[in-house]
């Protein structure tokens, strides 16, 4: 058999039809789906044919000699974005027929390995999803893909709240999200992206490396997700689904580890609680048969359940959840070279709590104290796609699509006249005798209640197959628009340290024994933080890519994509324009080793450019506040407000901010390095795929990623203030910007304002700033096995071991729980990153997945799901030195652990994860198995083991007592039932 070049367009919904036929004059291959779409394809001399950009479904596709139908296969159903073959002749025999005579219907038995596509892709289809035991979320079905890991539990996705995945190393932001062809993803941030009722997804790709020139704007992963359409058969079904409260297990207890408190509780899970209702309906079918057809899906889910707080701030919430989604979508075949697609699609997540005081020695729960932060997030999509098979080889697509989000909280009760208290296991005992003092303040930062963002993405796509050549060319603009968003939060901090030795030495605060009531070292800050900005997003992008079939065995891939990235201050103004040609070539090839689709050997290179999403203006470029006021103290009032306050000298006479952000807005020119570029990375993969025999696949891969630039802010003002007075310049350090987004690693050019006009420019190198290069690397080696469902049953087994090392996570930090996107803490200054070079967050060693079904008999299936993943680094972060110093004033955040080095994973690893899952379901024959009767439990080990602890050691005079206790525990076990009726 011979390979078939793919045509299947960027983000795509559609998939193709290749294969070989024998040679005839006139002899043509008719594809006809159940929604009513006929293509109709000459076949070549060379007795190749192939049949792109087809819509998702079922088709039937025949060989026609001489107007008759002479040979047919029917049930053929596509998968998204890959080639399916389709031959009428045997392996070897292109040309030993020519008229079969008859008419031959055979199921669909079409070879298991796609040897048309290059890349690294899982698709899992709505008939897996109604079987796997699996979380509804689209990370959770990310995960079943090889190097796909949990995140870090404390990043979440802004608009629908699940928790988020990294791909191959990469941080949970360096993802895209696509929904039919839409760009979703999280324009704020990066944080995920909206995703389809679980009921309305027909397939969701998983892109996990090697993707095409048609993709961009992510080094990590795509996850792309198609919805259901109506054919031509009208179908509708309802589905409910119920967690209980009792059948739900919960998380140990959580307990101080170091210091004084040692063995103390710091969070009691054992009496948390909830429960868990969905319900979903869907219905579809044809307006008109052939020609136009109409699906819709509806899914409300409630989740409801009480949380005790840690022993700091010691409250039951009762809470509850609301997350309604609703999809649409209308097809119609205008004609057969002619299809209009629209597409709507909605989702919304709620919250609202109230707490209750809770006392943690009778365990006990008493009156209303105060209400939690409500929120109300949404985002809404309306898409409208067309298709146009201009003749057989050329086909136009043209795609435009709207996202509106908004996101609204308020706090209930809320008393500005209250002051958050934060520490208070820091405050001093001798005044307390030991027990915390707070208020029933529970809002540290309040959000814009008038945030909100919109997002377009517009895509113009041409595919033209030329002989052996399909080359495909197109554009990909989005612009973003996030209005009014911001944060403003106030809090008494309090804090403890060695009395003898400087808060900060820069900027300088003084130490804590210089001030009444610090001589046993206790203090406390006054923190004050401000952002508030309207901001926009211009990305563009052209590419074009050469499929080119070399011969019926070779198939190679080349493409290349040029990104441009815009992103704009307040005032309209471009602060970062990185518009140059940033060029990305993708290379790849597949080898059809015997001919027969029985053994592909493939392999590719890349280079994927990364965008800065809108939220990074807020700090770099809008004239934020983040500042702290450091005072002794010799009383706690009843709300605990310290007293009898003293303030602490420092390098200002009052508040100091580590990164000078004292509110002022800057220079949009001066916000970014001149020369900066934007973070990219280069990716290897080389692999084989080999069916054993008709029942069996296995296959193995490589993969290799390199991040070979990275985006960050750099705070070293002093050190750029000494290289412009080294040159010359006449320049006041002081009107210097607190942070400037850089290239750290690399050679940055800095504009600084002349006094006498214009702009002095300073070149400062990494060594200037003490700096090691930018690095993250990532190796894997994945092999699976993989038995295809045959009607009875279906299993693969996937293990990856991998390595994610370097300097660096990317965007975000996941061991401090850092969200600022490319504002973290690493490479603010160079004391910060020494020995910062070492196993990156999220690095698991081994990753071994299993999952599939089995149709134990005609009305029984059971399914199972296990993946056991080794535990991600630790982190010990200390005083600077072996002197345990705080030289650049950000207290516990150097790699020195208890003043000797401790590069990131020097600290152990968390523990090994088993996650044991199973379902079943009933679907009885005197229901005509329209009817569905399951349960799935998930970890049915109920194993709860950490995920994340705190990494900020302290220094040994004044040890940090948070120390090493578990922030987050793995999900455990709950039980799921359902009863769903399809007819």
């Amino acid at each position: 058999m011979a390979l078939g070049s793919s045509i299947a367009l960027a983000q795509s919904t559609t998939g193709s039809i290749f294969g070989q036929a024998p040679t005839a004059e006139g002899e043509t291959v008719q594809a006809k789906s159940s929604s009513g779409v006929t293509r109709e394809v000459t076949v070549g001399s060379d007795g190749r044919y192939t049949v792109g950009s087809l819509p998702l479904g079922t088709y039937t596709v025949s060989l026609v000699q001489g107007g008759k139908v002479v040979d047919t296969r029917a049930d053929i159903t596509l998968r998204v974005g890959s080639g399916t073959e389709v031959s009428f002749v045997s392996a070897g025999n292109a040309t030993a027929a020519t008229s079969l005579g008859s008419v031959t219907v055979s199921a669909n038995t079409m070879p298991a390995i796609d040897v048309s596509s290059v890349d690294a892709r899982t698709v899992i289809t709505s008939q897996q999803l109604a079987k796997l035991p699996l979380a509804r979320s689209a990370e959770a079905i990310a995960l079943l893909a090889p190097g796909v890991v949990p995140g870090y539990s404390g990043f979440t996705s802004g608009t629908t709240g699940t928790s988020l995945v990294s791909f191959s190393g990469s941080s949970v932001t360096e993802n895209a999200y696509y929904l039919n062809g839409f760009n979703t993803t999280d324009p704020l941030s990066g944080f995920g992206g909206i995703s389809l009722p679980y009921g309305a997804i027909d397939q969701q790709e998983i892109l996990s490396g090697g993707y095409g020139a048609a993709y961009g704007r992510s080094d990590g992963g795509v996850i792309s997700q198609s919805g259901k359409r109506g054919t031509n058969e009208w179908h509708f079904g309802a589905q409910v689904l119920w967690t209980p409260a009792f059948a739900r297990g919960t998380s140990p207890d959580s307990y101080y580890v170091t210091g004084a408190k040692d063995g103390d509780i710091y969070r009691r899970y054992s009496q948390n609680n909830s429960w868990e209702t969905t319900e979903s309906a869907y219905v579809g079918g044809p307006l008109i048969k052939d020609k136009l057809f109409f699906f819709a899906a509806v899914e409300g889910d409630k989740r409801s359940g009480n949380s005790i707080g840690p022993v700091t701030s010691s409250y039951n919430t009762q809470y509850q959840y609301n997350n309604p989604k609703w999809y649409a979508k209308v097809d119609w075949n205008i004609n057969d070279n002619n299809i209009l697609e629209l597409t709507g699609a909605s989702t919304k997540t709620s919250y609202k709590g109230n707490l209750y005081n809770y006392d943690y020695d009778t365990k006990q729960t008493s009156g209303l104290n105060s209400f939690d932060t409500s929120t109300k997030n949404s985002a809404q999509v309306s898409i409208a796609k067309y298709t146009s098979y201009i003749t057989d080889d050329i086909t136009l697509t043209a795609m435009y699509g709207k996202q509106k989000m908004t996101y609204f909280s308020q706090t209930p009760g809320y008393d500005p006249t209250l002051t958050y208290i934060s520490g208070s296991e820091f405050e001093n005992p001798d005044i307390t005798g030991g027990n915390s003092i707070v208020n029933s303040q529970t809002v540290l930062t309040a959000n814009n209640p008038n945030h909100r963002a919109t997002s377009n993405n517009l895509r113009l796509d041409l595919s033209w197959k030329l002989g052996d050549h399909t080359i495909t060319a197109g554009i990909d603009n989005l612009n973003s628009h996030d209005i009014d968003d911001g944060q403003t939060g106030s809090a008494w901090i309090y804090a403890f340290g060695d009395p003898n030795t400087p808060i900060s030495g820069s900027p300088f605060v003084a130490a804590p024994g210089t001030g009444p009531g610090g001589q046993t070292g206790y203090y406390v800050s006054k923190y004050l933080y401000s952002t508030s900005a309207s901001v926009r997003v211009k990305q563009r992008a052209q590419y074009i890519e050469d499929s080119w079939q070399v011969d019926d065995r070779w198939l190679v891939k080349v493409g290349l994509r040029n990104d441009q990235f815009t992103n704009y201050n307040p005032d309209a103004q471009a602060y970062l324009r990185m518009t140059k040609p940033q060029w990305a070539p993708r290379l790849g090839f597949s080898w059809d080793v015997h001919g027969d689709s029985t053994l592909k050997v493939y392999a590719n290179a890349g280079r994927y450019y990364l965008a800065m999403p809108a939220s990074v203006a807020l700090r770099a470029a809008a004239g934020s506040l983040y500042t702290n006021e450091y005072y002794t103290y010799t009383g706690i009032d009843a709300n605990g407000n310290p007293t009898g306050l003293t303030q602490l000298a420092s390098a200002t006479g009052g508040a100091v901010s580590a990164n000078n952000e004292y509110g002022q807005a800057p220079d949009p020119k001066t916000v970014a390095s001149s020369n900066i570029r934007s973070e990219y990375q280069d990716e290897y993969l080389l692999g084989f795929t080999q069916q054993i025999n008709p029942d069996y696949i296995w296959g193995m891969k490589a993969q290799v990623r390199k991040l070979r630039n990275i985006l960050d802010d750099i705070c070293d003002t002093g050190t750029i203030a000494n290289k412009a007075q080294a040159l010359g310049y006449d320049i006041d350090p002081s009107t210097l910007n607190g942070c400037y987004l850089s290239n750290p690693g690399r050679v940055n050019t800095y504009r600084i304002v002349n006094p006498a006009g214009g702009y002095y420019s300073v070149d400062v190198t990494k060594d200037d700033f003490g700096m090691p290069h930018a690095k993250r690397s990532y190796y894997g080696l994945e092999t699976f096995l993989e038995h295809p469902f045959d009607g009875t049953w279906q299993a693969k087994i996937d293990y990856v071991y991998s390595r994610s090392y370097g300097d660096s996570e990317g965007q975000v930090r996941s061991d401090i729980g850092q969200s600022d996107v490319s504002a973290t803490v690493d490479w603010d200054f160079g004391k910060l990153m020494e020995n910062s070079n070492g196993l990156l967050s999220n690095d698991r060693k081994h990753q071994l997945k299993i999952y599939g079904s089995w149709q134990v008999a005609p009305e029984w299936m059971l399914s199972g799901n296990i993946a056991l993943l080794s535990g991600t680094p630790k982190t010990c972060l200390g005083y600077y030195g072996a002197d345990e110093s705080n030289p650049v004033g950000y207290g516990s955040y150097y790699h020195y652990c208890a003043g000797m080095p401790s590069a990131p994973g020097a600290a152990g690893r968390q523990p090994w994860q088993h996650i044991v899952s199973i379902s079943a379901e009933y679907r009885p024959v005197w229901a005509d198995k329209k009817l569905g009767f399951n349960v799935m439990i998930y970890n049915m080990l109920n194993e709860s083991v950490a995920t994340s602890t705190y990494a900020l050691y302290g220094n040994s005079k004044a040890l940090n007592t948070n120390y090493d206790r578990i922030n987050y525990f793995s999900t455990p076990r709950y039980v799921r039932f359902g009863i769903n009726y399809d007819f």
